[in-house]
């Protein structure tokens, strides 16, 4: 685990008693505090605007997976503190540019530069048994070190297993692509899903293109 700075840590003591427990649905200055605090830190959340929806209980679920806490999307006292102490995942990618998913914790993490950039969660393979092209398979996501070979931008695309949003295919029909269902628990058929938000946000900044690196461990 690393730490970045914590310049918007809120102090101990009765401080840390006053703070309230957020939960997706609530509103106001107490949201806009950890909304800020979690894009300095990288856990991607879109605008601080005050409303703790749903990307903001997305950026929720990945500091407290990066945090070794238990992963229900609400701001308590144990993920304020990991959110002052500047909690973040280690990393295996140090230098280029390239994403990486860490099945473990179950989190996307996007490097450039040999620099952190965006700490998602995601919902890889479950591992639970499905039927599909005539036979029995087990919903496993690939570990190793890919690299994307097709891209669909156009929105959704519809693949034998459901919806795909805007896929990045890295491996024999592996993909990272946006989802309406991204639980803090592994969910998938084998596809490393991210929000719809968090997907167009990345196309729009180059980030899905052939031939990028995906390193699945």
């Amino acid at each position: 685990m690393g730490a970045l700075g914590t310049g918007l840590a809120l102090g101990t003591g009765a401080a840390e008693a006053a703070r309230p427990k957020l939960r997706k649905g609530g509103r106001g200055d107490s949201v806009t505090t950890p909304q800020k605090r979690l894009n300095t830190l990288k856990y991607w959340c879109g605008s601080p605007d005050g409303g703790f929806g749903h990307l903001t209980q997305q950026a929720v679920f990945a500091a407290q997976k990066a945090a070794g806490l238990g992963r229900d999307g609400v701001v308590g006292p144990k993920t304020w503190s990991a959110l002052d102490a500047g909690k973040i995942p280690s990393r295996r990618i140090r230098s280029g540019r390239g994403f990486e998913v860490d099945l473990d914790r179950q989190l996307l993490i996007a490097t450039a530069h040999g620099r952190l950039y965006y700490i998602l969660n995601t919902s890889t393979g479950s591992g639970e048994r499905y039927y599909s092209g005539g036979r029995w398979k087990t919903a496993t996501t690939p570990k190793g070190d890919f690299e994307m070979y097709s891209l669909y931008s156009r929105g959704w695309q519809s693949g034998p297993l459901g919806n795909l949003y805007r896929p990045g295919y890295y491996d024999r029909g592996w993909a990272i692509h946006g989802s309406n269902s991204i639980p803090s628990y592994p969910a998938s058929h084998g596809c490393d899903r991210i929000s719809v938000a968090a997907a167009d946000m990345l196309w729009s900044r180059n980030w899905f293109r052939k031939g990028r690196r995906v390193l699945i461990h």
